[in-house]
Parts: C-alpha cells; sequence; structure tokens
C-alpha cells in the first residue's frame, strides 16, 4: 500500500494541471465514444459532435423539417444523436410496417428524464408493460361509460359550445386573440368527464393552469427540454428557462392532487360522478394486483394524462382551423353553405349530421393533415433485436415515428403542401377515408381520445361556424407561420367574429 501511494504522489508531482485537464478530457471523450457506439448494420446519420452529438444538425425551429430533410439524405431509416442513439422512420409505408405490423416490438416508451423526474413508469403516455396495459384498458371503459362516442355526451359537448358562442358574442365582432377562450371550452369537455365539472372562462386560477400547459409544451419541444434530456445531472443545476418546465408541472400537479383529496372527503362508491371517483374504486379492487399500478399517486398522473391530451390537441387543431377559415374565405363560405342547407340555424348540429356533410368533414380532415399537431410522434422503443427497413435495431433502441412524412408524403397526397379538402373527396364529392391520415398516430398506443376528438372537433367547428363567420382584423394578413414545441401550434393571432 505504501509504494502504491508513492507511485500516486510521485505521478501527481509530475503532471501539472493542465496535463490533468488534458488526461480528463480525453477520458471523457474516450468513455462518450464507447457509450454512444452503435452495432454493425446500424441506420446511418450524420456524424456527431462529441458530448453533444448531433443537437447543431437540424433547426429546433422547426425539427420537423429538419428531420424530414435529414431522410432524404440518409434515407427513411436514419439515426441521429441528442443524448442517445434515435432511429427516425419516415414514410407512410415505413411508419405503417413499425407502428402496426410491428406494434408488438414497438409498443413501449423509452425512459427520458423529463418524464422520470416526477416518476418511472406511471400515468398512461410513458408507462410500459402489465402497468400501462391495465391503466390504459381501465381509461378507456372508463371513458366509454362517461359517453364517449355515445349520444350522452353530444349534449355536453353542446352546451359547451353555447358558452363559447356567447364569449364570441361579447366581443361584438372587435379583433380578440381566442387562444384561451378556446383552450378552456375543449378542456371542459374532458374535465367534465374526469373532475367531474367545468371551470368558467373567467376562472383566473384555470386559466393559470392552460397559460402554465402552453408554456410548457412550447419550452420541452425547444433546445431547453433537448438539452435538459440530454444533459439531466447538468441541467437541473444550471439556472435557465427550463426549471420553469419543472416548477409549472409542480404547479400543475398540484391542482390536480386538490382535486383528487376533494373527491376524497365525499367520495360514494355507489355512485360514482366521473373518472377520479371510478379510479378511486378501482384501487380498492386491485390491492391484489400492485403491479397494475392502481394507487393514488397514479391517480394523479393517469389523470393529469387526460386532462392535458383532452385539452391541447383538440385546441390547438381547432385554433388552426379558425385560422385556415380566416386564411380561405371561400372555403368557409362553402362550408357554411353546407351548414345552411343540411342543418341550418334553428337547430344545433348532431354526429348524425356528420354523414351528410362530406365537405365540412374534409375541411376538418384537412386541418389535422396540414395543422400537423404532433408532428415527429412520441418515441417508442424497441421491446428485442429486430430489422427495420433493412437495418438492425438493438433492444433498447429509441425510435420515432415521423408523422409529418406521412401527413406530407407526396405519394399520398395530390398537392401534399397545400391546403386542399379535395384530399378526402371523390369525384363525386364523397368523402373519402385515406389510409395515409394519422394524425392520432396508429397502432397500439394510438391515440386514446381519438373517437372523443374526432366529437368535439365536428361539432365545435360546425356550430361556432353556424353562427360567426371568421375574419382577420381590417388591414391584417393572416400568417400561417407555426412555432415549434412538443406541439405545433400557430402563433399568436386575433380574429373577428361576425354574427352571421
Amino acid at each position: 500500500m505504501a509504494v502504491f501511494q508513492m507511485c500516486i504522489h510521485f505521478l501527481w508531482e509530475w503532471m501539472d494541471i493542465r496535463s490533468v485537464l488534458i488526461f480528463f478530457l480525453i477520458f471523457l471523450l474516450i468513455a462518450d465514444v464507447f457509450k454512444h457506439r452503435v452495432p454493425k448494420n446500424f441506420p446511418p446519420g450524420p456524424r456527431g459532435l462529441p458530448f453533444l452529438g448531433n443537437l447543431l444538425n437540424f433547426d429546433l425551429n422547426q425539427p420537423h423539417l429538419s428531420i424530414t430533410k435529414l431522410a432524404g439524405k440518409y434515407g427513411d431509416v436514419f439515426s441521429i444523436r441528442i443524448g442517445k442513439n434515435a432511429v427516425f422512420v419516415n414514410g407512410f409505408k415505413l411508419i405503417k410496417e413499425t407502428l402496426i405490423h410491428h406494434g408488438d416490438i414497438f409498443t413501449d416508451r423509452p425512459s427520458f428524464p423529463l418524464a422520470d423526474y416526477f416518476g418511472t413508469n406511471q400515468g398512461l403516455v410513458v408507462s410500459n408493460g402489465h402497468a400501462w396495459k391495465q391503466q390504459r384498458r381501465f381509461a378507456l371503459t372508463t371513458l366509454r361509460n362517461f359517453g364517449v362516442g355515445k349520444k350522452t355526451l353530444e349534449s355536453t359537448i353542446l352546451e359547451e359550445v353555447r358558452y363559447l358562442q356567447e364569449a364570441f358574442e361579447e366581443e361584438q365582432g372587435k379583433p380578440f386573440d381566442p387562444h384561451f377562450t378556446i383552450n378552456n371550452a375543449i378542456s371542459n369537455i374532458i374535465c367534465s368527464i374526469v373532475f367531474g365539472d367545468r371551470f368558467e372562462y373567467s376562472d383566473g386560477r384555470f386559466q393559470e393552469m392552460l397559460r402554465l400547459f402552453d408554456e410548457t409544451f412550447y419550452l420541452e419541444g425547444r433546445i431547453w427540454g433537448q438539452l435538459l434530456n440530454a444533459f439531466p445531472a447538468i441541467m437541473k443545476i444550471l439556472p435557465g428557462p427550463h426549471q420553469k418546465i419543472f416548477s409549472n408541472w409542480n404547479k400543475v400537479i398540484a391542482f390536480v392532487k386538490s382535486e383528487v383529496q376533494s373527491h376524497r372527503k365525499d367520495w360514494d362508491p355507489s355512485a360514482p360522478r366521473d373518472y377520479i371517483d371510478c379510479y378511486l374504486a378501482e384501487i380498492e379492487k386491485s390491492k391484489e394486483d400492485p403491479a397494475a399500478g392502481f394507487h393514488e399517486q397514479n391517480l394523479v398522473f393517469c389523470t393529469l394524462d387526460l386532462f392535458v391530451a383532452g385539452t391541447e390537441t383538440t385546441a390547438t387543431t381547432l385554433r388552426w382551423a379558425v385560422l385556415y377559415m380566416i386564411k380561405y374565405p371561400q372555403i368557409q363560405e362553402k362550408v357554411q353553405a353546407e351548414i345552411d342547407r343540411v342543418i341550418g340555424q334553428a337547430r344545433q348540429p348532431s354526429m348524425e349530421d356528420k354523414p351528410n356533410m362530406p365537405y365540412t368533414d374534409a375541411v376538418i380532415h384537412e386541418v389535422q393533415r396540414m395543422g400537423n399537431i404532433i408532428p415527429l410522434n412520441l418515441p417508442r422503443m424497441s421491446t428485442e433485436d429486430t430489422m427495420l427497413g433493412g437495418y438492425f435495431l438493438p433492444k433498447g433502441t429509441q425510435v420515432f415515428a415521423n408523422l409529418t412524412s406521412v401527413l406530407l408524403d407526396k405519394n399520398e397526397w395530390q398537392t401534399p403542401d397545400t391546403f386542399n379538402p379535395g384530399h378526402f373527396l371523390d369525384a363525386e364529392g364523397q368523402f373519402v377515408r385515406r389510409e395515409a391520415f394519422m394524425p392520432f398516430s396508429a397502432g397500439k398506443r394510438v391515440c386514446l381520445g381519438e373517437q372523443l376528438a374526432r366529437m368535439e372537433l365536428f361539432l365545435f367547428f360546425t356550430s361556432v361556424l353556424q353562427k360567426v363567420t371568421f375574419s382577420s382584423p381590417e388591414g391584417v394578413e393572416p400568417s400561417l407561420q407555426f412555432k415549434a414545441g412538443t406541439t405545433l401550434s400557430p402563433l399568436p393571432y386575433k380574429i373577428c367574429a361576425i354574427p352571421r
């Protein structure tokens, strides 16, 4: 031991600080290379920098377009490294093969620091295995029991539509920003199912929750969120906008916890009022299966997932719909003409009207296609070694299905970069379903709120256009520019809602 200590002492005296730093840097570089080395026949991709990987290889203002551009260079299956190696799959055929034909292999979610910060394998979005299957099964059953896909929920949506129409009418045709009014209206539908109640548009506490969602989704998809996932240990202690991600989610989680605690106080197992009540009952029923994950902490995260997912994507789609109607007034006129012909002005729209309104249905689908709300989809992870597109993916590989490459696939759409409702109409003007239309993703992880979102979009869109015409404020040219975060959303804009 004494000899060893003497050797260390001699080596330390021989090396100066500069030499130590150089040695340490070389050690880190070698460690980085070994940590991120890929197996033989792994998908190709741009050469990355040490530590940073490919962070500088694409534009974070429009990451989905950068990924599509890289696909043009490296092929429909390629890899990049941001924190860890990730494979991007592009084009309708390959994405269909990945998500549907090989759905069992690509069902799991990978672990990433932003999600793990609040606990692993919890909720509906990032959980895996038995827990995910049980939570998803329970959520789907409960949503159906509370009217999703049924006439009973239609009346709830139409009641909320009236509140939204009144809010628009109060603006008296003057310019206003509809962002959080629309978000509040859409959110109230999932809130009625999850919390058993709606929130007034003047409710400051709830409006703050909606603003926290908006800010957090934006930050998570920006450079700060990417750095946080790539270098969690360092970023957690550094100041910056990314710290708002944690503080915002903590506030939202506290809001959901308060709702759960309130339910606990007057919970009657024999008369469930909403999802929270049903989940509390399921906790009691599932005590013999702890792996299913039915406990109060997971109730908070499952509720949060439904709350957030049931608000953000549908509300953002509806905001895109309003913007496209302003941008293309001739299309808005044709939608209103169909509304007048099929529904008239005397009654509210119904889901039974949808088959008789092919043009309106086509416009809504085209809004979803062009709006491209979740452009890169949520990540998947291979659960076993597999081949994809001729390349080898080892177990645990993070995989992204680039939905932009499907919704804008030039082989599937006649005018992929142009807003064209004709994509969903045949020669006789009847609605046509398109297999390459997958804004809700596909396979076993397809959005569990798809049925609810379709109902909301049709009823809100037709009901509002039945009563008002949207236009830009005088002298303002509407812009279709977006801001990219976790979702693609329109830049802030103002509208005039003119009573018909």
